[in-house]
């Protein structure tokens, strides 16, 4: 009998089609050409498609964004689709497109490598992966990172080069409009700000010039209302006199990008007639030294806000807040208030939070004209001597003057004889006429209550 052998057949094992993405990056940087961020998408897309042993994954494309910043919206999200196992390789066209700062790159690539997926520079010609990867990575992400540091360096000298010549680099402010050539004023705009200058100078504030734009419907440059920050910013921009006040901000580095305000770390430069005018430059100045005038007066140069001369100046001891006004109206006479001080944070908080005493300003009124040797009260010689009056546990009053001397004061609260009327004490008289009980061991009422 014949034997016959089965022969059991071997499938090839097909190795793994990786899944490849790509990582394009297109910045504005002056005096750099690019590839558009189109070209790019469509090289990548082609080159990853034609490797039979690649599957498509993606590119990733961040257009107008600086190697140097943290905000790279698709670089992020290439970085989650790794972690959720989407990508097995990125290739990239080299590493200032990947990172310009050598830590990060680094970082980057360890923790890509520790998710098991290479990153491949088409440049460098540097696989991660490979042996000496990190090494080479690591020597040419620092001659990229003192590259883009040049460059950054270049750039700031071509723009301070240009301040120093009064050359005006373009700016978005309401009421202009750059038309690639020069400034262009924009009529209805340059109306609202006229409006805001106007309405400053006759006593109005931020806040009610803001109430007023809301009504009026007018949107600000960005299509929001305008905010009281907004309006502060804008009559503070000398910009609109047809000036230019040259490098008010810098760039600290080149690797965060941070803008910091000019305090004198950098010489600034006064452009004049660089652009059309809105404001006078005579109300403009006007407008500055009201500002001045108002930031020392403090909440007392805001007429919308009621003050009286205790505002700001009643300090309480205890949270270190100040006291508010709070008042009740008379039941002997309904038009009359009776205005008593309170600590803010207890007023917002409650008693938990601050047990300061409530102080009458009758009692404010009596014990500053006993400080400052006055048989009256007046409100006059009150502001010119005294800074703060610092509200002492329950019965002191600690008054500090400006020439730097200070009294310590103690007080009564005059509360309930205040609102212990004649009528009131007749009606009680009556009371405990016909009601002798009401005063026995376990009565509530006595004769001193009313000037505890």
């Amino acid at each position: 009998m014949k034997k016959i052998r089965k022969i059991e057949t071997t499938l090839p094992v097909l190795p793994k089609r990786k899944r490849v993405a790509a990582y394009a990056r297109v910045s504005e940087e002056k005096g750099r050409t690019f590839h558009s961020m189109s070209a790019q998408v469509s090289y990548y897309s082609s080159f990853i498609q034609r490797n039979k042993e690649w599957i498509y994954a993606g590119v990733y494309a961040d257009e107008g964004i600086s190697g140097t910043t943290d905000d790279r919206p698709e670089f992020q999200r290439m970085i989650e689709d790794c972690e959720k196992g989407k990508i097995d390789i990125i290739i990239t066209k080299s590493i200032s497109r990947f990172a310009r700062n050598t830590i990060d790159l680094l970082e980057t690539v360890r923790y890509l490598k520790d998710l098991g997926i290479e990153v491949r520079f088409e440049s460098e010609n540097i696989s991660s992966l490979s042996d000496d990867g990190e090494l080479m990575l690591t020597l040419l992400a620092s001659f990229a990172q003192e590259e883009s540091r040049s460059i950054s360096e270049n750039v700031k000298w071509g723009i301070r080069k240009g301040f120093q010549k009064g050359i005006v680099n373009s700016f978005c402010i309401y009421g202009y409009r750059w038309d690639g050539e020069k400034f262009n004023i924009v009529p209805e705009e340059a109306e609202v700000i006229k409006l805001i200058f106007d309405n400053f100078l006759n006593g109005l504030s931020a806040e009610q010039t803001e109430k007023q734009l809301k009504e009026m419907g007018i949107k600000s440059y960005t299509g929001g209302h305008f905010s009281n920050t907004s309006i502060r910013a804008i009559l503070r921009q000398e910009k609109y006199t047809g000036n230019s006040l040259l490098q008010k901000t810098y760039v600290e580095n080149h690797i965060t990008q941070k803008t910091k305000l000019n305090k004198g770390q950098l010489p600034m430069y006064y452009a004049e007639n660089t652009h059309p005018v809105i404001i006078e430059k005579e109300i403009f100045d006007k407008v500055q030294t009201e500002i001045a005038r108002r930031r020392e007066l403090g909440v007392f140069a805001n007429k919308a806000i009621k003050t009286t001369c205790f505002t700001s100046k009643i300090q309480c001891d205890n949270c270190g807040k100040n006291y508010r006004r709070s008042g009740k109206r008379q039941r002997k006479d309904p038009n009359e208030i009776y205005y008593i001080r309170i600590c803010i944070t207890k007023s917002e908080k409650g008693i938990s939070h601050c047990h300061a005493k409530d102080v009458p300003e009758k009692v404010l009124e009596k014990y500053s004209a006993m400080v400052l040797g006055l048989e009256e009260f007046d409100e006059d010689i009150f502001l010119e001597e005294i800074e703060k009056i610092v509200v002492r546990g329950q019965d002191e009053l600690i008054f500090h003057f400006y020439d730097g001397q200070i009294i310590h004061q103690k007080w009564e609260s005059t509360a309930r004889t205040d609102a212990w009327t004649e009528e009131r004490r007749g009606a009680w008289a009556e009371y405990q006429k016909g009601n002798n009980h009401a005063v026995g061991h376990k009565g509530r009422w006595h004769k001193n209550d009313k000037d505890s």
